[in-house]
């Protein structure tokens, strides 16, 4: 394929909508003769409840109560789980209402729908729940393994060192922008149609009519534009199922919008791993073997991919970017009376990458080797690829030295030591640290687009991804308007819509631009094709060259808009785009920070990105997406924790007062820059990146925190009170 406009710079031509305050999401969106829905949750972790409602039912305006019982009589059946891995024990079925028994507080225990909202919450706040209180104790849920145990207890056996670590990769609150949101309403024919935010109104639609019980075909899904997804809008929820059953029974539209305490008490929950990792080095401080023993949290209920993230979607990347010849990993997946986890950006890489990157620099703090050269002893080189990890993954391509080289150069590590002393001279503790990262992402299942071009020189494109702020429609029109030499004005992307767009895989682990990209730039060179004849006739050639938006012949040339205006009828192609194989994005994270001793609090300085995320399309887009995923990798290391009471199971962190997110105070100037690498199984040579910048950031924080306190480990997030208790333990 060519390059369709590969490395173009272009400003986002949806931002002028949401900059101008024309942006349309979900709680934008009125009807007429709408009704408002308000969910009565479980003050309790764990109970066993009898819910009343008759004075609810009663009050002014009240249209509409749904308890566990009500759902039953509607045929709903419980939230469908997506993956679960071979051999283990079915889970406990999720109730869109829960009853007679609750698992985690916030959890549904009513739904109450009336004229207005306030009158919805006034019925909410009358719906009486008796509680009879049950302990909040962890259970197992499954446990599954990956790799060869007897083979890494041989390399164990025969090491020169062997480095332990014990590491918490503490829960997260994902917290988008814009809390979430349904509007559903009934449609002639018995048809249902939602109006929500997503990631993919496929995933929706396809994940609600079983648990409706309705057919595939009556529910349309539609999803405007939406303020932040990060892997919690992929999958339905409890409420949108609510709500649709609501409308059904009124034969009117129901309105819910999550109020923030509720997001964080129902959002489902990422990472929440607990670790102990142990890596076997020769003589020579090379890597022999990896054991990794985890505990994962999957809440109270295995949402939908909440059992794929700590299993298959992280567990392979363990071995990172380094040549390590025996891997076993085993996963214990425990259930708590907590908040289920689901996917959050990077879904079980940031989780792996934070894993092997703190133990790499334990390694090289005991073995007195510097982080830089433990590193460079073990990359995999680049004559080795492709290469087939211990993980199952085979690495089509990389330069992992030469992207840390890079990043060491921008980020002026070898004169650290002068800015070391320079704070040093104002009492203050200064550290450097580096991480490296791979992931895996894009995946091969495929994508649909119908792409149609009228004769005026207008296109439609229509795609099953979903842009939750990442700049599709720029994106997926910069690449038809640069290869055909249209203008981008007259190209309109259209998405999130199940009744023009009959399939789609959504947007979720950095697949859009190499599955969704894949199949615009394979329907272009269609087009190419077919006006090629047509192109020859009017240059009066046998055959006309094509390139950069015009036909070529040796007589002259001829644009291809032009071409097509004279063809006078519209051109369109469905086609689908499977890619051969994953593709795995990596590079360097190069954090600098400043503690102040006497109030633990912690400064980034400098912070440096070099990434390979292959053929690059649009920098100015890249940017935005690497530079806004190590600002959430960042809020990881330094801020975020989800906390629960280790006794009750009751929610600690259930506002913004509690939850403590970054600002822009806590992020410095980032530079950042690529090192291009193609892809050898991509056509495109594009690797992803959407959650590349996560990936990197959390280690490199916690190496350069270590650093600047001269400390093996602490965990996340280093907040100051933690920092300083660092400190006055190491004084006393």
């Amino acid at each position: 394929m060519k390059r369709f406009g590969f490395g173009q710079s272009r400003t986002r031509v949806e931002d002028q909508r949401f900059l101008t305050g024309r942006g349309c999401y979900g709680d934008d969106i009125n009807l007429t003769g709408q009704s408002y829905g308000m969910v009565v949750r479980s003050l309790l972790p764990h109970a066993d409840i009898t819910v009343d409602t008759s004075t609810a039912r009663e009050m002014p305006g009240v249209l509409l109560v749904l308890t566990h019982a009500e759902m039953a009589e509607q045929g709903v059946g419980p939230m469908v789980c997506g993956f679960l891995p071979e051999g283990a024990k079915p889970p406990p079925p999720r109730p869109v209402i829960a009853g007679p028994r609750v698992r985690h507080a916030g959890e549904p225990v009513a739904f109450v729908v009336a004229e207005t909202l306030a009158q919805a919450r006034d019925a909410a706040e009358a719906v009486l729940v008796d509680y009879h209180t049950l302990p909040a104790t962890p259970h197992d849920a499954f446990v599954w393994e990956m790799g060869d145990a007897a083979g890494v207890a041989k390399v164990f056996a025969r090491a020169a060192r062997v480095v332990e670590l014990d590491l918490i990769n503490n829960r997260l609150a994902p917290t988008a922008m814009e809390p979430r949101a349904c509007l559903a309403r009934p449609l002639p024919g018995g048809r249902l149609e939602l109006t929500s935010g997503s990631q993919g109104v496929h995933e929706i639609r396809d994940r609600l009519t079983p648990v409706l019980g309705i057919a595939p075909g009556t529910l349309d899904v539609i999803t405007p534009d939406v303020g932040g997804g990060f892997g919690l809008k992929i999958s339905p929820f409890p409420e949108q199922a609510m709500a649709l059953v609501a409308a059904r029974i009124l034969d009117r539209p129901v309105k819910w919008t999550a109020e923030r305490t509720e997001s964080f008490l129902t959002d489902t929950h990422g990472r929440g791993h607990v670790s102990t990792a142990r890596l076997a080095l020769d003589a020579d401080g090379r890597f022999l073997g990896l054991q990794v023993e985890t505990v994962a949290d999957l809440g109270a209920y295995i949402s939908n991919y909440g059992a794929f993230v700590p299993t298959l979607a992280g567990t392979g990347m363990l071995t990172g970017v380094y040549h390590i010849p025996a891997f076993h990993a085993r996963v214990r997946c425990i259930h708590t009376h907590s908040t289920p986890v689901d996917a959050y950006r990077g879904a079980g890489r940031p989780e792996a990458a934070y894993l092997i990157e703190r133990l790499v620099d334990a390694a090289a703090r005991d073995s007195g080797l510097s982080p830089v050269e433990i590193r460079k002893r073990n990359f995999i080189p680049p004559e080795s690829f492709p290469y087939a990890t211990a993980g199952r993954h085979t690495y089509d391509s990389g330069e992992f030295a030469l992207v840390m080289d890079r990043a060491l150069e921008r980020s002026d590590w070898a004169d650290f030591p002068a800015r070391q002393a320079e704070s040093e001279a104002r009492g203050r503790l200064r550290g450097i640290g580096l991480a490296t990262y791979i992931e895996i992402c894009g995946g091969t299942s495929g994508e649909d687009v119908t792409l149609t071009l009228a004769p005026d020189g207008t296109a439609e494109i229509l795609v099953g991804t979903q842009s939750t702020g990442q700049g599709h429609e720029t994106a997926y029109a910069q690449m038809v308007a640069a290869e055909l030499g249209l203008d981008m004005a007259n190209i309109r992307v259209i998405q999130g819509d199940t009744r023009r767009i009959a399939d789609g895989g959504g947007t979720g682990g950095s697949r859009s631009l190499s599955q969704q990209g894949g199949a615009i730039a394979s329907a272009v060179e269609s087009f190419i094709e077919h006006l090629r004849p047509k192109a020859a006739g009017l240059l009066q050639a046998e055959r006309a060259e094509f390139d950069s938006g015009r036909y070529r012949s040796a007589g002259g040339s001829i644009s291809f808009a032009q071409v097509l205006a004279e063809a006078g009828t519209p051109l369109s192609a469905s086609l689908r785009f499977k890619p051969p194989a994953s593709t795995f994005p990596n590079g360097c994270h190069v954090c600098e920070v400043e503690v102040d001793p006497e109030t633990g609090e912690t400064e980034i300085l400098r912070y440096t990105i070099v990434d390979d995320v292959g053929t690059v399309l649009n920098p100015l887009l890249l940017k935005g997406q690497i530079v806004g995923g190590a600002v959430q990798g960042i809020g990881q290391a330094l801020l975020e924790h989800a906390v629960f009471d280790p006794e009750s199971a009751q929610p600690l962190t259930s506002s913004l007062i509690d939850y403590a997110l970054p600002r822009a105070a806590h992020i410095p100037d980032i530079d950042f820059s690529t090192v291009e690498v193609p892809c050898r199984t991509h056509p495109l040579g594009l690797k992803g990146a959407g959650e590349a910048g996560t990936i990197g950031a959390a280690p490199a924080v916690i190496n350069a925190l270590c650093n600047a306190l001269h400390i093996r480990h602490m965990d996340m997030p280093a907040t100051p009170l933690a920092v300083w208790n660092i400190l006055a333990g190491k004084s006393a």
